[in-house]
């Protein structure tokens, strides 16, 4: 068994039972929270900027004081204090905490004060600028966001370059994995959560037919069935597909069939789509794994989820590795870096 089938194969042995619920699932009126970042209650744009401006002309600059206020405000709420801060002071928040910050903990403040979007569009920029690419970054953001949040994000990347993001994607990437993302940049997936047992068995037989059973791949298939189904419709036709044609599910056809980053992509897409929490702890555990850790992915996922999952992307991180994630950050991060992970990781 290949090592791309082994890490899927982790990441769904989980306790829940996903095809065995309803095949409708109803959205709740009010779906609950898992971010770990919470509305501050007494909030006041002016009163934090008057402090973030007295924490930044602080001799030696109060570095905590500006992690405690900004970790405990909510997206929302830092870009109402940007605005305030910016009227009492005529300087923007960016330009003031960039001359008094530095290093990792400057990037995550900086970070934080982006509007997600602008915080995709940034980080999807990076991953394309200079020399090489950093497709997993391509994939990680493109296969994660609802299509509100891609339209959103290309409005904000034509604003900020001036370009589209289809453009820089089609001069860094070619070949079958850039049909991929440029499939994934429509914004046009399935997003209900209706789960089609028919529609599932003839997708399954689809990509048997074009891949496993037959000499040579026709990568067209996969790319449109797994760039268009909603996450719900791909967990059935994983289940359908293990049951009806291989022991190694969609996962092995996928190593089997396909090789370099459109492989790595249809993996991603297949593990996000089973158990996006779980997922990202993936990402987080092979960014502190080893000598290095890989600061960005860790800012990244951190800053990036702490509004939608995050208190659950712990939780899969304990479960997958025997141990919290708080106790990795601890242990391969350290000073003011190190603190405001924490405080983004919250209580556990």
């Amino acid at each position: 068994m290949g090592l791309y089938t082994k890490l899927i194969q982790k990441i769904t042995k989980d306790d829940s039972d996903h095809d065995e619920q309803d095949t409708f699932v109803a959205t709740p009126v009010k779906p609950p929270y898992y971010g770990t970042v919470t509305a501050h209650p007494n909030f006041s744009a002016v009163g934090d900027a008057a402090a973030l401006h007295k924490a930044i002309e602080a001799k030696g600059v109060d570095e905590a004081a500006i992690i405690d206020l900004l970790v405990k405000r909510t997206n929302e709420q830092r870009q109402q204090i940007k605005a305030a801060y910016k009227l009492d002071t005529k300087k923007p928040l960016e330009e003031a905490l960039k001359s008094a910050l530095k290093s990792d903990l400057e990037d995550v403040v900086l970070a934080l004060l982006m509007s997600p979007a602008q915080y995709d569009a940034h980080e999807l920029r990076h991953a394309m600028k200079g020399l090489g690419t950093q497709e997993d970054v391509l994939t990680e953001i493109l296969i994660s966001r609802s299509n509100r949040e891609i339209k959103e994000i290309k409005k904000v990347f034509s604003k900020a370059y001036n370009e589209e993001l289809e453009e820089d994607i089609k001069c860094d990437t070619s070949g079958h994995f850039l049909t991929a993302l440029l499939a994934l940049c429509k914004a046009d997936r399935i997003e209900d959560t209706y789960m089609d047992d028919c529609l599932a068995r003839q997708d399954a037989k689809a990509l048997y037919e074009a891949g496993e059973k037959q000499k040579g791949t026709e990568v067209s298939v996969f790319i449109d069935i797994f760039t268009s189904r909603s996450g719900p419709q791909l967990r059935k036709i994983m289940k359908t597909y293990a049951s009806y044609y291989s022991d190694d599910g969609l996962a092995g056809a996928v190593e089997k069939e396909l090789q370099g980053d459109i492989e790595d992509c249809f993996i991603a897409l297949l593990k996000c789509a089973w158990n996006t929490p779980a997922y990202f702890a993936e990402k987080l555990q092979l960014a502190m794994k080893g000598l290095e850790t890989n600061k960005r992915t860790l800012t990244r996922i951190l800053v990036s989820r702490s509004e939608v999952d995050l208190k659950t992307i712990r939780s899969e991180y304990t479960r997958l590795y025997g141990r919290t994630l708080q106790e990795d950050i601890l242990a391969k991060t350290k000073g003011d870096y190190e603190k405001i992970l924490l405080e983004l990781c919250g209580d556990n």
